[in-house]
């Protein structure tokens, strides 16, 4: 990498936009909306990548169409409830076209820092220098996998896998796999290696809501929001876990031990999102899928220790531990991010830093919290852009 005075140096009218996911793309189509041009900078090769590289095959939205839909342009009708990975992604395709946004591929963001003496935000990339009065933070709180640093795993002579490299059960047919993390990707791969005659061994450290998606024919979530109407968020709660346990049974006799905080008040809080049940906790009920309660000691050639001593053999290791924010490896000179990358103002009012400073897809809140953001960030452009556009037209006349 050359330094900056080496570099392209582009300036943009609009916002410059770091992330080309649905929180970026969202944006980009709100100014847009309001003729507000902006620069959308991407680090891979097409928009929503981490949908398009970095899920399993598998994989549908956890939550209905109409509680995942990006502003002003929602799914076809032909959609199902529940749609998959290649008709999110469609859809993606569809919403950039539809509002004619081209980001900047193949930009990968080193740098990004407000210059207080010229009043503009100055981005780097690997060529170029991006300059603007605006910068929206929509790189999300899922840019990066989390690998755990765990005991003699690089002396395992099997496959390790992330779920962020994993694509399907196929790969680990009849194989006894050793999958670490309980969450909806551990659930849903321990579903999927199932179907290939697969034995996986999920290991469950820590409490977990677990939910049917749909309760008494209508959806888990939206009876959630339809509650939250008229009853505090702890009250719906309470009724969403007597549903949850009149129709899923005690979970904790699976080893699921719930969280003594409810699940919208742990997703409120912490971000952690309760598993909506697709299968899994059936085959867990059938022995298909084994629950490990024990945490991982160590990992050796061919097998795991636990930490109640008891060692089995695996053939392979899937990682089902999330992913985490990347801003303080690039976003530089600002406190507005705490040291995990994430707002410290918490939602609703964490989308505004200071000196043009914007983010999306921070709020915990899937997209429906991008879509608040977004409309929230395109009008606060706009009450600032005609001020700007007003003296740049006096200056020009006066010329």
């Amino acid at each position: 990498m050359g330094s900056e005075k080496d570099k392209i140096l582009m300036q943009s009218d609009g916002p410059i936009i770091v992330g080309a996911g649905p929180s970026g793309i969202a944006v980009a189509a709100c100014l847009k909306e309001q003729g507000i041009p902006s620069l959308v900078l991407e680090r891979s090769d097409c928009i929503a990548s981490l949908w398009q590289y970095k899920t399993y095959d598998r994989l549908k939205l956890h939550l209905p169409k109409q509680f995942c839909e990006l502003p002003l342009f929602g799914y076809p009708k032909s959609f199902p409830k529940y749609p998959s990975k290649k008709q999110f992604v469609s859809y993606m395709e569809a919403y950039a076209n539809h509002f004619d946004i081209k980001p900047k591929f193949n930009q990968s963001v080193s740098s990004a820092e407000f210059d207080s003496k010229d009043g503009v935000w100055k981005v780097c990339t690997q060529d170029s220098v991006y300059v603007s009065r605006w910068l929206v933070v929509a790189t999300g709180e899922n840019a990066e996998a989390v690998v755990p640093e765990i005991q003699g795993i690089e002396r395992f002579e099997g496959v390790v896998r992330h779920t962020s490299e994993y694509k399907s059960g196929c790969e680990f047919r009849e194989q006894r796999v050793l999958v670490v993390g309980c969450g909806n990707s551990g659930m849903e791969v321990s579903l999927d290696l199932c179907r290939y005659n697969a034995s996986p061994f999920m290991v469950v450290r820590n409490s977990v809501h677990v939910l049917p998606r749909e309760m008494f024919g209508m959806t888990t979530f939206g009876i959630a929001m339809a509650l939250l109407k008229w009853l505090p968020l702890r009250v719906v709660d309470r009724l969403i876990l007597f549903m949850a346990n009149l129709t899923l049974g005690n979970t904790e006799k699976l080893g699921l031990r719930r969280p003594k905080t409810g699940p919208l008040e742990l997703k409120n809080a912490t971000g952690k999102t309760p598993v909506l049940d697709t299968g899994a906790l059936s085959l867990i009920k059938s022995g298909n899928i084994k629950v490990v309660e024990q945490g991982v000691r160590e990992i050796t050639r061919n097998g795991a220790k636990f930490m109640d001593g008891q060692q089995i053999a695996f053939d392979s290791i899937v990682l089902a531990t999330g992913y985490k924010s990347n801003v303080p490896f690039w976003l530089k000179g600002s406190d507005f991010f705490t040291e995990h990358g994430m707002p410290k103002t918490p939602f609703p009012n964490g989308w505004k830093g200071e000196n043009g400073l914007f983010t999306v897809g921070f709020t915990r809140r899937g997209l429906l919290g991008t879509t608040c953001d977004a409309l929230k960030i395109a009008n606060e452009v706009t009450r600032q852009w005609r001020p700007v556009k007003c003296d740049s037209r006096h200056e020009f006349r006066s010329n």
